[in-house]
């Protein structure tokens, strides 16, 4: 919030209402058996009844009811025994049936929430309406050289969830923790692969801005196709100041359907929406209606994974992470099950450093991935309990990772190959510090005198002749011990 262009507007508050589209990830469409995959050759992906044929009749994909009760579950939502298709008119190029099949009056769940944590560290639920299942339409693609639009129906059957809140987000913070947490909940449902860029996680938000203690909702305006949580996050801080820089000025708010151009970094006129659309909705006579069973939840339930607030939950409990860690470790599953098969084999403190920042910075200075590592957990593992053991030290450890990560040698085979085993005795370094001190009589003088830097010089002096296989804290007390005789 102490970033937001609110902190400037004190009188003002931001209602802020999201419907994400969430395209499933089932084998195949939602009403006919065309396989659900992005191809890059148009119209090569389509039949009879995804291109909305006369006289053709959709057959329910039951893997979609089991996904939105996934969904349904994961948001703590109420799964209605019974539900069904609406067919809902409006005509677009796109559209080859001239309506969509969607849920209207009677969607799969309702009266659920998200859970966010807030900048303060608190808990907030962000209310559902509803989770509702329908059908995506095709794609237009416009060629502004030659004039022309090219229509391609590849897309058109793709299952999706729509998950609609109410005006409980409160600001762009909240907006981005939002979809954040929302986008997590589906890839660890594996129901959806969360990809932004290729429309399977799409948002439309919905802004008003309101004087505080006023009762009525602002009029609000819709930000529509925006495909990353940063640009929404400043789309949705545009928007606050320019609603409410019309309200200042005494004009008013118009109801309309606004887009984020990311160059002038401003929202721009799509269509305006002073009148609702007239879809004339009505039940779909083709499609029987849904019934959920309860044995089907119990089924579903018992293939639930662990969630991502449940596991961020744990791994602070269990492995006494920081908030940020976990946080870290639950926005990448690949990251957290590396950390996890390893802290079952290591009890060392130092893990989580040597993950986050050693392995992750080899990791982007490499442009790799985990799963190309030659450092296994089981071979951090070992390494970190090396250095917990004072076995070897910081720089040989160092030493070890970077030989470790180019051969996939194990740490120990490492240590005993290249010696770097710690002279960890402090009789032995008691008499390499008296020894230095005795040959450097104008340092010890200079040291006594004041000049604490000539403290790094003894510390250099000792790390030298141990050939930096001295233990720094060792050296280190024994040369305050002697020095200060």
């Amino acid at each position: 919030m102490s970033n937001s262009v609110l902190a400037q507007y004190p009188d003002y508050e931001v209602n802020i209402g999201i419907e994400v589209h969430v395209q499933l990830t089932t084998k195949s469409k939602i009403f006919c058996t065309c396989a659900n995959v992005a191809l890059s050759e148009p119209n090569s992906n389509i039949c009879q009844i995804c291109t909305g044929q006369p006289g053709v009749l959709p057959v329910l994909n039951k893997q979609v009811i089991n996904y939105a009760i996934k969904a349904g579950l994961a948001t703590h939502s109420q799964i209605a025994p019974i539900s069904e298709f609406s067919r809902k008119h409006y005509f677009y190029p796109d559209l080859p049936k001239n309506y969509q099949i969607t849920q209207q009056d009677f969607p799969i769940c309702s009266n659920g929430h998200v859970q966010i944590r807030l900048e303060n560290g608190e808990f907030k639920n962000i209310r559902l309406t509803r989770i509702h299942i329908e059908e995506d339409a095709g794609k237009n693609t416009h060629a502004s050289a030659s004039n022309e639009s090219f229509v391609d129906l590849n897309r058109a059957g793709t299952p999706l969830l729509e998950i609609v809140t109410y005006p409980d987000i409160s600001s762009s913070y909240e907006a981005r923790e939002y979809l954040k947490a929302l986008r997590l909940i589906v890839q660890y449902l594996d129901i959806c692969s969360g990809n932004m860029e290729e429309g399977a996680f799409r948002a439309d938000t919905n802004i008003s801005v309101r004087k505080k203690n006023t009762d009525k909702l602002g009029t609000k305006c819709e930000l529509k196709n925006i495909n990353s949580f940063k640009f929404i996050s400043d789309a949705i801080e545009y928007e606050i100041e320019r609603q409410i820089n019309l309200l200042e000025s005494g004009e008013k708010v118009k109801q309309e359907t606004r887009l984020w151009d990311t160059k002038e970094r401003k929202t721009i006129l799509m269509r305006s929406k002073e009148e609702a659309a007239d879809y004339r909705y009505f039940k779909d006579p083709d499609l029987p209606k849904i019934r959920v069973e309860d044995l089907m939840i119990v089924q579903v339930k018992q293939i639930m994974p662990e969630l991502p607030l449940e596991k961020f939950n744990r791994l602070i409990k269990e492995n006494n992470l920081t908030p940020y860690e976990a946080d870290i470790l639950v926005l990448d599953r690949d990251l957290s099950n590396y950390f996890e098969s390893a802290a079952k084999l290591t009890q060392s403190k130092q893990l989580i450093n040597w993950i986050l920042r050693d392995l992750m910075g080899l990791l982007k200075e490499q442009n790799s991935v985990l799963s190309q590592s030659k450092i296994t957990p089981e071979k951090l593992a070992q390494l970190v309990d090396l250095l917990d053991k004072n076995i070897i030290n910081n720089r040989a450890a160092q030493e070890v990772f970077a030989i470790m990560a180019q051969t996939g040698q194990d740490a120990q085979a490492i240590v005993k190959e290249k010696g770097l085993e710690q002279i960890g005795s402090p009789e032995e370094l008691e008499n390499i510090v008296l020894e230095i001190i005795k040959s450097n009589p104008n340092q010890v003088a200079q040291y006594k005198a004041g000049s604490e830097k000539m403290f790094g010089f003894f510390v250099g002096q000792a790390m030298q002749k141990t050939k930096g296989k001295g233990n720094p804290q060792i050296l280190t007390d024994l040369l305050k011990k002697h020095l200060s005789n």
